[in-house]
């Protein structure tokens, strides 16, 4: 599948699906999965990275052993020339994310964050990691958090998300821009014209499965474009929280899904 993106002149972030894990051994379960990816991706020549939740690498059990795993991963994903992006989850473990990103991030320049647009403390963050030079995937947001912590209303949220794009692209942040919402889409392709920033500082994301005709607006414009590829046994509860999210695109997932045999790969 990721070399069919490949021919594509796509490239590809995976995804081991799966988060919360209990116990030390499923942590070094998932560590090492990543691990076994990262040598596959190289061994085939795949431009891909991958997305680790830092859960899943034993956060909830320790979160010095989590921030070991990652530093592992994150060593060993440079020396093979990979990217390695820290996904962020439920706002309960926001800000232990975000310590261990701090701590790591001046030791790998190859380890990004996500950011979610529709956390209200996402402003502050943002300005807090400016300093670092971050790599900054920045997204609406799939939890479902309290209106004390989250907004609610989709155009806040819009409106959260290109106030956030315009400070990290103006602060000099390398940006992914993480998004199907095609009001977003346009209105990023004007702004990082508006402020000239090459295709080495910012790219756009997107699910496997979703919107080629949003897809090849963005390649028409000449920008970079990633597939997110998931994969593994939690491919259920993983598209069932897409669903809740956003029914149609949750569809089109579940179809791509079925049709290719990803819950299977």
């Amino acid at each position: 599948m990721i070399d069919g993106l490949k021919r594509r002149r796509l490239s590809a972030t995976v995804d081991l699906l799966g988060e919360g894990v209990l116990d030390r051994r499923g942590s070094e379960e998932a560590t090492s999965a990543y691990r076994t990816v990262l040598d596959r991706l190289n061994a085939e020549g795949l431009p891909s990275g991958i997305s680790v939740k830092l859960t899943q690498l034993g956060l909830k059990i320790d979160a010095e052993m989590a921030r070991e795993n990652l530093d592992r991963l994150a060593e060993h994903a440079a020396r093979l020339g990979r990217f390695v992006r820290i996904d962020m989850e439920d706002s309960s473990v926001t800000e232990l994310t975000l310590a261990i990103y701090r701590k790591l991030r001046p030791r790998h320049a190859n380890l990004g964050l996500a950011l979610q647009a529709y956390l209200r403390r996402s402003e502050a963050d943002v300005q807090s990691l400016l300093p670092l030079g971050p790599d900054i995937r920045l997204c609406k947001g799939i939890y479902a958090e309290p209106p004390e912590v989250a907004f609610q209303d989709p155009r806040e949220i819009q409106e959260s998300f290109l106030d956030l794009l315009w400070t990290l692209l103006e602060g000099g942040a390398r940006v992914a821009i993480a998004t199907h919402d095609p009001i977003l889409i346009d209105e990023a392709l004007r702004m990082t014209k508006r402020l000239d920033i090459g295709t080495d500082r910012h790219e756009f994301q997107m699910l496997l499965g979703v919107g080629e005709d949003l897809q090849s607006r963005i390649i028409a414009h000449r920008r970079r474009l990633r597939v997110y590829v998931p994969f593994g046994e939690s491919w259920y509860p993983y598209g069932l929280r897409r669903l809740r999210e956003n029914p149609r695109i949750a569809g089109y997932v579940f179809r791509n899904w079925f049709k290719r045999g990803v819950q299977a790969d």
